[in-house]
């Protein structure tokens, strides 16, 4: 029971992160930006709780950054059409700079932030599982039983015959895109928050697990919610190795999560097929 809880919040940032990049993918937008956005959810949410002294206020800000991180993407995509794995990494390596700016800034230190208080229990539930959860139910209606979800797919199969039916193709990617950004903001927040503190780079490559996730998850979201659990489990089982002392390398320990990632993909990969316009730029002049 102790592993399986630690499982769900180990997780956390990964199933966010997975549902963020889902959306996005959803509408036809890659999203290699979630790295970034993970790191400056978490930055936002430390920084608030650290001013404030509320780690809800902290967790809106991880939310808001996230919002603003994915805007930035957006925009370079949608309005510029700048090649979107590009946009993406750019977007990483910016967050990543500014991150380890402002810790200088404000904590004096390039490597990790002073602690904070964290979200606290309600009785015997943990409020992060329990909107974890709530999350995940919600993106599934979203997608599959809503006018919204129709259209987001819409754009993202075929925008052109989305737009002959009056369906604003770049205003529903922009709209998928900051929520993705929105999810995975609160991933960062999570992350952050739980650990009292931000270290620098400490998403270690959970965005780009979460991607995987998305594929493996076949583009929806309960799918992608259940293959980032799955690599939320390798991690644990990490850190279980590591508590209990067992002679396995180090290296080897740290590298498993990437490696299930590797291998998942490599079986998978050729039996998923995203949307039909996933990454292909869209211009209204299309018409």
């Amino acid at each position: 029971m102790n592993f399986a809880l630690q499982v769900l919040h180990v997780s956390g940032p990964y199933v966010l992160a997975a549902l963020a990049g889902t959306f996005s993918e959803l509408g036809g937008v890659i999203n290699i930006a979630l790295e970034g956005i993970l790191l400056d959810g978490a930055l936002a949410a430390v920084l608030a709780a650290y001013w404030t002294g509320s780690p809800w206020l902290g967790v809106l800000a991880g939310v808001a950054a996230g919002i603003l991180t994915a805007a930035l993407h957006a925009f370079a995509c949608l309005r510029y059409e700048v090649d979107q794995v590009v946009s993406g990494l750019a977007v990483n390596f910016l967050a990543a700079g500014l991150c380890r700016f402002l810790l200088e800034l404000v904590f004096g230190s390039s490597s990790n932030s002073l602690r904070v208080e964290t979200v606290g229990s309600w009785g015997p539930l943990d409020p992060f599982l329990v909107l974890l959860l709530l999350l995940v139910l919600a993106a599934h209606w979203a997608v599959y039983k809503t006018s919204f979800g129709l259209r987001l797919r819409s754009v993202g199969e075929h925008p052109q015959a989305a737009a002959t039916l009056g369906v604003p193709v770049l205003r529903m990617r922009l709209w998928g895109v900051l929520l993705s950004g929105a999810l995975a903001g609160l991933g960062g927040a999570w992350m952050s928050l739980s650990q009292h503190q931000f270290t620098d780079g400490m998403s270690g490559g959970r965005g780009y697990i979460a991607l995987a996730a998305v594929i493996i998850g076949g583009w929806t979201p309960l799918g992608a919610a259940a293959a980032a659990l799955f690599f939320g489990a390798a991690e644990a089982a990490q850190i279980v190795l590591q508590t209990y002392g067992l002679r396995v390398p180090t290296q080897f320990v740290q590298m498993l999560p990437f490696a299930l990632t590797l291998a998942a993909v490599g079986g998978l990969l050729g039996r998923r097929l995203p949307p039909a316009a996933d990454g292909i730029p869209y211009s209204e002049e299309q018409d």
